[in-house]
């Protein structure tokens, strides 16, 4: 059965940091989010992609037990290319392309309907109000977004954040949509609408996670190689509902599990250009780190 659905961008990235440059490299929220999942669940993709995108990448994420048949065909695939200073934490934008993402309409497959756990990676609000509308009875719905949502379509965003069970945000984008700087009262204000949690993400320093009269700081992981935090986001968000998709446990204790297991896999793919990193490691290497952040905790 395909669980978690995610929809979100799969696009073709151009991308400098101050450790290398790639050119028209594997990206978008969708993929980097499906990847993440699929360490623990079998996800399927809501996008679209164009004419243009290389076959060998639908492949790949088919190799990795992803399901790509919700993944509409245009005739140019989203394109972004930006750039990294030494402030890894901020992307800077120098030209999005959005091809056949302007037009698109998503259209759910059958079986995807009946998914427990949905996942609604970084794209248009309206996307994703459409997403919630057509599976029957979820369990679980995961929600990211970004600024520019935020700031053009914040009647629509507000309609989806009132329908999803989980928000993901980073600090910044929490302190916007709600209106204050202080991070607890941001919580505070979340939690009294739908939602039944909202994880603040903070890049190399973590994450926080809110719920009803508890709260959870999980650590950042302290990398020494760090080559391109494009697309940790959407992993922190991918493997998040798809660890819960896994274990069908929506506990406070298993929704910390969940996000460490998030921080784990964003932290994996900070080590690579576009999914290089997340290629190449296997669950023992998720177990060995998984270990790590609890020594990081104890004290």
């Amino acid at each position: 059965m395909i669980d978690p659905v995610i929809i979100g961008t799969v696009a073709l990235d151009s991308l400098e940091t101050p450790f290398g440059s790639v050119k028209n490299v594997l990206g978008g929220s969708a993929c980097y989010a499906s990847i993440a999942a699929s360490f623990f669940s079998k996800p399927g993709i809501l996008s679209i992609i164009g004419k243009d995108f290389p076959d060998k990448h639908i492949k790949f994420l088919n190799k990795r037990g992803i399901d790509t048949k919700g993944v509409a065909l245009g005739e140019k695939t989203f394109r972004w290319q930006g750039f990294y200073e030494f402030d890894m934490n901020e992307a800077k934008t120098l030209r999005t392309e959005l091809n056949a993402l302007e037009s698109y309409k998503a259209e759910v497959p059958k079986d995807y309907k009946k998914a427990k756990y949905v996942f609604l990676a970084n794209i248009d609000p309206e996307l994703q109000l459409a997403v919630i509308d057509a599976i029957k009875k979820p369990e679980l719905i995961v929600m990211d977004t970004m600024n520019f949502w935020i700031e053009h379509k914040k009647v629509q965003l507000m309609k989806a954040i009132n329908k999803a069970d989980v928000l993901v945000l980073n600090d910044a984008e929490a302190r916007q949509i709600f209106n204050t700087p202080n991070l607890v009262k941001a919580a505070s204000a979340a939690l009294k609408l739908n939602t039944k949690a909202l994880i603040i993400k903070k890049g190399e320093h973590g994450a926080l996670l809110f719920t009803d009269n508890k709260h959870f700081n999980a650590p950042g992981y302290p990398l020494e190689n760090i080559k391109d935090p494009t697309g940790c986001g959407d992993c922190f968000g991918g493997a998040f509902t798809g660890y819960l998709a896994k274990t069908q446990d929506l506990s406070e204790a298993n929704l910390r599990k969940a996000v460490v297991y998030g921080s784990i896999i964003a932290s994996y793919n900070a080590e690579g250009f576009s999914i290089e990193r997340l290629r190449s490691i296997k669950h023992e290497d998720l177990e060995k780190r998984y270990k790590e952040f609890k020594d990081i905790r104890e004290f």
